[in-house]
């Protein structure tokens, strides 16, 4: 039998914590998003009534939800990944397969960030509002398009570390779950 297990913890970087925060903020919108559609199913199950504005609100935050859930899920290693490639490699080939893997990520994503600027751009110029209250729909595209300018961030944290500081990702890939 053994003593209880020590852990060392270091000391949280800025990035550390522009990284908790982004992932603080994802999960916030996961309660926004199921808070609003549970206050609107029972709104309309008991009352016979709705939020006004509830199907556009409920649209947009469902997108707002996407990209900030992209951008939680871009740091971390552990999401679903199809990996059958590297885990047939070595290490070196590993680490070359998930450098490469990061930085088409962050070209990608970085193509969309741009892209989803323009939609924000067009909303806000072409003054779309909501169907009930006529609120401009531009704010919530807004918070969308920075939710994805958080994952370009967060995925050039990634790089950064996965090239020049590996030791400080903590990934977590099935094999090495299998393997504890």
């Amino acid at each position: 039998m053994s003593g209880p297990a020590t852990q060392t913890f270091r000391r949280l970087t800025l990035a550390d914590r522009i990284i908790h925060v982004i992932e603080w903020l994802a999960a916030s919108f996961v309660g926004i998003v199921a808070a609003d559609i549970f206050i609107s199913v029972f709104l309309r199950k008991f009352f016979g009534t709705s939020i006004p504005d509830s199907y556009d609100l409920g649209r947009l935050l469902l997108g707002v939800l996407i990209f900030w859930g992209i951008a939680a899920t871009s740091y971390r290693g552990g999401h679903i990944t199809v990996d059958l490639v590297w885990t047939a490699a070595g290490p070196r080939m590993k680490r070359f397969i998930d450098v490469f893997a990061t930085l088409v990520l962050m070209f990608v994503v970085t193509v969309q960030t741009i892209m989803l600027f323009d939609k924000v751009r067009l909303t806000y110029q072409d003054n779309v509002l909501t169907y009930d209250l006529n609120l401009p729909t531009w704010p919530l595209f807004l918070v969308a398009w920075l939710g994805d300018v958080c994952a370009v961030i967060l995925i050039g944290f990634r790089a950064w570390r996965l090239v020049f500081h590996p030791e400080l990702l903590n990934d977590e890939h099935a094999e090495d779950k299998a393997q504890e």
